[in-house]
């Protein structure tokens, strides 16, 4: 009887230990967290292929217990196998690089776990790439662009350290590019997406969040 009284005990102190950890954010704190997809296509019968990724990894500084400003990093690359009717190879290679500024703010807790935020954004981006025929190489004019963005998104703390990140959705972007070439025109592309609460999961990045 005294064992059981003690297990139940043990039990009931770590069922309570468990319920009270606080899960979130606090003045003072990092946050390192990064989102990655890629994919690849393979169509034996015209022998095309595609290959795509992208790595955005993000690091930021919480000056208030709901607010982080931080820098972020974008890497990313497309290539294109195709073969003409003479069987020649042509492969089209583009790589892109680059680097912003944002700030977040926490805004509603679903339970204990989940935490949404809203977030804002600026940054520079380089994009360049080149077109391979046979045994002849052709490079594209270097793109130069810049832009913002206003989205939402939301962290669901596995551990005290470690959440998944969902960013959602842009609910506003703006974005300029031009290439780097004599007589080149910038285009400009400006989106908004009021419809976001109807598609969540089509537009949604995941990744992990780590607090430190």
């Amino acid at each position: 009887m005294k064992k059981l009284l003690l297990t139940l005990t043990a039990v009931a102190g770590m069922t309570f230990a468990s319920n009270a950890q606080e899960f979130g954010f606090g003045k003072g704190d990092f946050l390192v967290e990064g989102n990655f997809n890629s994919s690849n296509t393979n169509d034996k019968n015209t022998k095309e292929k595609t290959a795509t990724f992208n790595f955005n990894p993000k690091a930021g500084y919480f000056v208030t217990d709901k607010i982080a400003v931080g820098v972020d990093l974008g890497f990313g690359q497309n290539k294109e196998t195709t073969f003409d009717n003479n069987d020649v190879k042509t492969i089209d290679t583009e790589k892109a690089f680059g680097i912003g500024a944002f700030g977040r703010y926490y805004f509603l807790e679903v339970g204990s776990r989940f935490k949404t935020y809203t977030e804002v954004g600026v940054g520079y981006a380089n994009t360049t790439g080149e077109t391979k025929v046979g045994t002849d190489t052709n490079d594209h004019p270097k793109i130069n662009g810049f832009g913002a963005n206003a989205g939402i998104g939301a962290n669901y703390f596995l551990t005290d350290k470690i959440a998944i990140n969902f960013a959602f959705a842009d609910v506003i972007s703006f974005g300029s590019a031009k290439a780097d070439v004599d007589g080149a025109e910038s285009v400009s592309t400006f989106n908004t997406n009021v419809n976001v609460f109807n598609n969540f999961f089509e537009t949604a990045k995941f990744g992990l969040t780590f607090k430190f």
